[in-house]
């Protein structure tokens, strides 16, 4: 999406930045994981193939994605480059032509040092803080593996609640519709959250 292409969102454990060229090797290589390959229902592709996903998801209207990098350790040393500070990736697809204000919304912890410290529960907050600003976006549907235990308990706590279970697609559905009382509480979860202006290929904090 051409909308987030410049913008940054500093968080308290993550930074969240545009998915550019420069993060595709890295992401290529997380996608090697049978395990992730698993649990995002994905299929392994060339790094050709990788390069034209990152060019095809920048210019597609209906998907938003950012990288999510640590933010400890992007802050802690000038000049390191964002690659070797990726924990994982958080998206929004607005793909029902019917509502423009549903958004569904998955994110990822592909690197295995980064998991279980709650960078993805912030990463979901700070997107849905963006969808709800600056996209116009009022629900928010998560599709999730039916094994993944941990991924539906975030999204559970996150005030998202079960409306379906797919045995073919062996996945549950959540949703959370935000009422003015739960876009308040996203606000104020976010309230931290700085945004600025992403240079592309700018390697270290502003």
């Amino acid at each position: 999406m051409r909308l987030n292409q410049n913008t940054l969102l500093l968080g308290k454990k993550v930074v969240l930045v545009p998915y550019t060229s420069e993060h595709v090797p890295r992401y290529h290589e997380w996608m090697k994981s049978e395990e992730l390959q698993r649990l995002t229902a994905s299929e392994p592709l060339t790094l050709e193939q990788e390069y034209a996903m990152q060019h095809s998801w920048r210019e597609d209207a209906d998907k938003c994605t950012f990288i999510l990098l640590d933010a400890e350790k992007w802050q802690a040393q000038p000049g390191i480059t964002e690659e070797s500070c990726m924990a994982g990736d958080v998206n929004l697809f607005l793909t029902d032509v019917e509502d423009p204000t549903l958004g569904e919304i998955e994110v990822m912890i592909a690197e295995p040092s980064c998991r279980g410290k709650g960078f993805g529960t912030e990463a979901v907050l700070m997107m849905m803080s963006y969808g709800v600003t600056n996209l116009g976006l009022t629900k928010f549907e998560a599709k999730i593996g039916q094994g993944n235990d941990p991924s539906i308990r975030m999204f559970q706590k996150l005030h998202f609640e079960q409306v379906a279970v797919s045995s073919v697609f062996q996945e549950v559905t959540l949703r959370l519709t935000m009422s003015e009382p739960e876009r308040q509480w996203l606000l104020e979860q976010t309230s931290h959250v700085q945004e600025k202006p992403y240079r592309d290929g700018s390697a270290g904090p502003c």
